[in-house]
């Protein structure tokens, strides 16, 4: 089927007490990956770009792969920009085809957060764009950043005063590898969840416990965000390929142990999210 917007999913998950899984994704086999473990648990599912792997390969030719992957399927798919970087960016990836952005001004101040978002969402013309207030800790990408927890009040403001769609609170969670386990503020998003009315998305998912993150979602998260997972899965795959075939010089060998890797994990994942049959 045709690419379609987060709202109505998140929207939907949101009413059910489930979460979509948005996936981030690097090339070809790691979108098919997503797709195809969607399609075999009747799930929808969220492909994600971020900023950094937008300089490596464009928005135009993600757009193109993740939209011919999703007219061969029948479950909704759609194709998000995480943590955009510019104004510029977002529009761009709108133009080619993308059905939601991220614009992560979370390092600004309050106001100039609010100001970024805000341009945002007029340039979006409709389409769903998601923003973030605190920050996420740890590493995203060649981004880094030390945690700061989203106040409720300020989030209600934010939203208020921004018109996103879907928005992520900074409750403990950080990007890239967790050195210890991850304590999250629950009670901190339950006043969230209680402050504001859009859909609630849960940043720095990879390495946070399974109960850890349904407890969340029955607090009102539903969307979660997997990225630095997927990466590990992958490139362990390879790396094992690749000990055992020391001959082996075709690419499409050892990038399809990493697919299949992906796969496997992303219907893991799928299944904590709770979204399998609500395709």
């Amino acid at each position: 089927m045709p690419l379609l917007t987060t709202r109505e999913m998140l929207r939907a998950a949101q009413a059910d007490g489930y979460a979509v899984g948005a996936f981030n994704v690097e090339n070809l086999e790691m979108a098919q990956a997503v797709v195809e473990a969607a399609q075999a648990l009747r799930a929808p599912v969220i492909v994600q770009t971020t900023s950094s792997t937008l300089r490596y390969a464009p928005p135009e030719a993600f757009a193109g792969i993740v939209r011919a992957l999703a007219e061969a399927a029948d479950v909704p798919v759609a194709l998000h920009l995480d943590h955009g970087d510019s104004a510029q960016l977002a529009e761009r990836c709108l133009r080619a085809g993308y059905t939601s952005v991220m614009i992560d001004g979370s390092a600004l101040p309050f106001d100039g957060n609010v100001a970024l978002t805000r341009q945002v969402v007029d340039l979006a013309q409709g389409m769903p764009v998601e923003a973030e207030l605190g920050k996420v800790g740890g590493k995203e990408d060649d981004v880094e950043a030390n945690a700061a927890y989203t106040e409720p009040e300020e989030a209600e403001r934010f939203v208020r005063l921004t018109g996103v769609s879907s928005f992520a609170p900074a409750i403990g969670t950080a990007h890239g590898v967790y050195k210890a386990e991850p304590k999250l503020d629950l009670a901190r998003l339950e006043a969230i969840r209680a402050a504001v009315d859009v859909p609630l998305a849960l940043h720095g998912t990879s390495g946070v416990p399974e109960d850890a993150v349904r407890a969340c979602i029955a607090r009102g998260i539903c969307k979660v965000n997997y990225a630095t997972d997927l990466r590990a899965a992958f490139t362990a795959a390879v790396r094992a390929y690749l000990a055992a075939h020391g001959a082996a010089f075709d690419p499409k060998g050892y990038l399809s142990a990493g697919r299949d890797a992906v796969r496997a994990r992303v219907a893991e994942l799928i299944g904590v999210c709770g979204s399998a049959g609500r395709a």
